[in-house]
């Protein structure tokens, strides 16, 4: 099984299929690293030889950013947005949709499973004023 920039590549899978097992790497950059590499782009993955290895890692080292510093990258943008306090970083500090999505019915997966409404303050306050009353009522009768 051949290891690309720190991932296993999975076996007997087209190698224009098993490059897109790395983070950063899709379909049309996948075609372009086979063909620079010059490597058959419907071979397997295992049937690829040591040379043909060293040339798609070559490749990927050369032209792309790749898992860990794509990452790395992803953050550090995000976190500057933050920073900056943009609009977009908002919405990520908020943990909210960030492009524009509307939020008063959806996006429950940005925002998490539903609160209970009946814990709010004023809930809680208007619980007790009642209690309160109910009592003074029993204690009358």
């Amino acid at each position: 099984m051949a290891r690309v920039a720190g991932v296993e590549l999975p076996r007997n899978k087209r190698m224009e299929i098993a490059l897109t097992y790395i983070y950063g790497i899709g379909r049309p950059t996948a075609l372009h690293i086979l063909e620079k590499a010059k490597v058959d782009l419907g071979r397997n993955s295992d049937e690829l030889t040591a040379d043909e290895q060293v040339r798609i890692r070559q490749v990927i080292d050369s032209d792309c950013k790749v898992e860990g510093d794509l990452r790395r990258d992803v953050q550090q943008s995000i976190k500057r947005l933050m920073d900056l306090g943009s609009y977009r970083g908002i919405r990520h500090r908020r943990g909210l949709p960030v492009r524009g999505q509307r939020t008063h019915t959806n996006a429950r997966t940005r925002k998490g499973p539903r609160t209970d409404r009946l814990c709010s303050q004023s809930a809680v306050m208007n619980l007790w004023v009642l209690n309160d009353s109910h009592d003074a009522i029993i204690g009358q009768a």
